[in-house]
């Protein structure tokens, strides 16, 4: 399963709405460390399969989710379960850090 390209108008149905723990990539094209992270993204999927939904949202395109969520700094990956954003993890990090934030949400 790949990630879902989420934009300003379907991030309510893509990440508020779903109904398993969703990992929120904020990047932008230019962004280098965020051109990093996609392989590291991409490992935390096929670890964790079923168990997250991914999604990454163009902070150049989709400026309103941007701001509403005050992203600073990119790449910024944000944790969400039942609707509400329950962690965030700001910079380029080890995979082991994403896939903990995952499970811990997902037992809790």
């Amino acid at each position: 399963m790949a990630h879902v390209d989420v934009t300003d108008e379907t991030f309510q149905e893509e990440v508020l709405n779903s109904n398993k723990v969703t990992l929120v990539d904020f990047w932008a094209s230019w962004c280098m460390p965020c051109q990093m992270l996609n392989p590291i993204l991409d490992q935390v999927e096929q670890e964790l399969g079923d168990e997250v939904k991914m999604c990454k949202v163009n902070v150049d395109e989709n400026r309103k989710t941007a701001e509403e969520y005050r992203i600073m700094s990119i790449p910024a990956v944000f944790v969400f379960k039942d609707g509400k954003q329950v962690e965030e993890l700001i910079g380029l990090r080890q995979k082991e850090d994403y896939v903990r934030a995952v499970r811990q949400h997902a037992a809790a």
